[in-house]
């Protein structure tokens, strides 16, 4: 192996007259050489997506967004994410954003702003039609919304002349990405991209993911066990060759009780004690929870009916049952799940005073003293293709509760 090989590929002989070089269009049968002279040229990755944390982040899709985002640009590979621009972006948490350019496309400007998010270079993309003026990020005709961006993103790309190696595209909302780039654009000024397609959740825009995966290079999911529970459906299927499962990862940057500026007294393995006994006493001073020992467990989460509400109900009257305390972090998109809580709280707080909090709203900075103040972390989903709950709570210290599904069910059977 020559000093300065950084990867080798095989090469398949069928016959000693000669080979058949098959490294399946350049995604496979890849070995890394170590101690190479020479490194690996970084790639140029752009991520398509409609949320990102923490500027617009409705569900896990947001948190991957940036946490993945950061993993590859720490590995030395340039990392751009190109994002619409709402009129309802956190924008206390973009650096230096400004006005880059505008062009044209659909018959309308897009201004084009750029700023940082965590360290990661983003375009928002800003149509002077008004689309994205709507004061959210989903329940404005998002298909409408959501296709215009992929085309005028991929038009961004090959109007300001970049040529990424990889595209990078998530979910129903930017699935749009993957045919637009292999019937449109890898033909006319952006030949040389792979495009990679993630489904986080495939309960919403099944046509649209199904295209995404006829025409994507390669797919992937957020754990393996939801690639295995989800290998029959019909928008999968017929390209499961090339779907993959590999878990998500929380950014240990973000979450780590050893550095969080949200919790009273930072802590390690080695004094987990004292520092989630500090979480506690202002987790319940924070909230007019009662001093107490008892065990308290945290629920954070979106409040629909794959988060499985029903048996949150359940184990909240469960555990105050038990002498337990309760804090629940979360909000419904559905009005009618939220006025239901609205309900419940006002009837759990007068019963069960002091001894229980339901906070119906976002809240960043409570999560962050919920996972090191709460003895327990309840997520008690239906189904759950990785989810990151359960994984901040370890990090945290917190035992997750969870239901034996999906990325969740690895918990069950590691070692």
């Amino acid at each position: 192996v020559p000093l300065d090989a950084y990867m080798m590929d095989f090469v398949f002989s069928e016959s000693e007259e000669g080979g058949i070089y098959d490294n399946r269009d350049g995604m496979d049968y890849h070995i890394p050489v170590s101690d190479s002279t020479a490194k690996e040229p970084p790639m140029h990755i752009v991520h398509i997506a409609v949320e990102m944390a923490p500027i617009a982040k409705v569900g896990g899709l947001g948190d991957v967004v940036t946490s993945l985002s950061r993993a590859i640009q720490d590995l030395g590979h340039k990392v751009e994410v190109i994002f619409p621009k709402y009129d309802c972006l956190n924008l206390s948490n973009v650096k230096d954003l400004h006005c880059r350019q505008s062009f044209t496309w659909g018959g309308t400007e897009i201004k084009v702003w750029f700023g940082k998010v965590e360290g990661i270079s983003v375009y928002f993309l800003e149509p002077q039609n008004g689309m994205f003026w709507v004061g959210c990020v989903y329940g404005k005709n998002d298909e409408s919304r959501f296709g215009f961006f992929c085309h005028s993103a991929l038009e961004f790309l090959l109007q300001s002349g970049s040529s990424p190696d990889i595209i990078h595209c998530h979910d129903w909302s930017s699935a749009p990405v993957a045919w637009l780039y292999k019937q449109q654009y890898v033909h006319n000024g952006l030949p040389n991209g792979r495009v990679v397609f993630t489904i986080h959740n495939l309960e919403f825009g099944v046509h649209h993911i199904g295209k995404a995966m006829a025409h994507c290079d390669k797919a992937t999911t957020v754990s393996y066990t939801y690639s295995k529970e989800v290998s029959g459906h019909g928008s999968i299927a017929p390209h499961y060759f090339k779907f993959h499962g590999i878990r998500n990862g929380i950014d240990s940057d973000i979450w780590d009780p050893y550095n969080d500026n949200f919790i009273p007294v930072h802590y390690t393995s080695e004094n987990v004690v004292e520092g989630k006994s500090s979480a506690k006493r202002a987790l319940q001073e924070k909230l007019g929870l009662h001093q107490t020992d008892s065990p308290l467990v945290g629920i954070i989460s979106r409040l629909t009916a794959q988060k499985g509400i029903h048996l949150i109900k359940h184990a909240i009257y469960r555990t105050l049952e038990r002498n337990g305390q309760v804090v629940l972090l979360g909000s419904a998109p559905d009005h009618r799940i939220q006025g239901d809580f609205s309900n419940l709280a006002a009837k759990l707080h007068g019963e069960f005073d002091g001894r229980v909090k339901l906070c119906l709203t976002y809240d960043e900075p409570l999560s962050h003293l919920i996972y090191a103040g709460a003895d327990f972390i309840l997520v008690p989903s239906i189904f759950e293709p990785c989810g990151l709950t359960q994984l901040t709570a370890m990090r945290y210290g917190s035992i997750p509760i969870v239901r034996k599904t999906g990325g969740i069910y690895i918990f069950l059977t590691s070692p």
